[in-house]
């Protein structure tokens, strides 16, 4: 698997080295994701300033940004018309979207590191997450499906525009693959259940408003 996570932690401080008592540091930083003409997966790991799919696709040059409803079980589309956008959705932190595009290009979500760590509630049948920037651990596709509980585990393959999936089995996991933090990842589960455990309120699935 192409691994599209270029992480930088940067400490930024606030005010003077020398003053008696310093201001709290902030932690800064980015992840990138590298994108092809074609179809994409990205995440927003970082506090990032997009409210709205359209916001987000205007910066990338997007022709459509996609979230997955959990209820419908399908991807929804915000899409781009010489008249505006149509079905735009709200997005926020720690969302994983499917992105078209007409030329290769680069997103970076970039900003503070999110004060809550991102937690899902999954639903039996098909998930979008993730993986949180507190899980970097878990490197592997079976790492990440055992620690769920999950059936599968897949990622979009930009370059053969297909996704490609680990799969639990009674003898073990079957088409493992790299994964890192940052990454967006399709998840298919056989019971409901919230991962990983929240320490406050746990996103609703694919953490969109709508």
């Amino acid at each position: 698997m192409k691994k599209f996570i270029l992480p930088l932690l940067v400490l930024l401080f606030v005010g003077s080295l020398y003053a008696v008592e310093s201001a709290p540091s902030e932690v800064v930083g980015y992840v990138k994701y590298d994108l092809v003409a074609g179809n994409n997966t990205i995440a927003l790991p970082m506090d990032q300033p997009y409210n709205l799919a359209s916001e987000l696709g205007d910066e990338i040059g997007a022709s459509a940004v996609r979230f997955f409803n959990l209820s419908s079980q399908e991807w929804q589309s915000a899409n781009s018309t010489p008249f505006g956008w149509t079905g735009d959705f709200d997005i926020s932190n720690a969302q994983a979207l499917w992105v078209s595009l007409d030329a290769a290009g680069t997103f970076y979500s970039l900003g503070a590191v999110p004060e809550t760590i991102p937690s899902y509630n999954l639903i039996a049948g098909n998930n979008m997450i993730m993986l949180p920037l507190n899980q970097g651990e878990l490197n592997m596709a079976s790492l990440v499906g055992t620690s769920i509980g999950a059936s599968a585990v897949l990622f979009f393959n930009a370059g053969t525009q297909e996704w490609e999936s680990a799969n639990s089995t009674p003898f073990g996991w079957t088409g493992d693959f790299d994964t890192a933090i940052g990454d967006p990842l399709w998840i298919s589960t056989d019971a409901a259940g919230t991962w990983p455990a929240p320490a406050t309120r746990a996103i609703q699935g694919i953490n969109s408003r709508n």
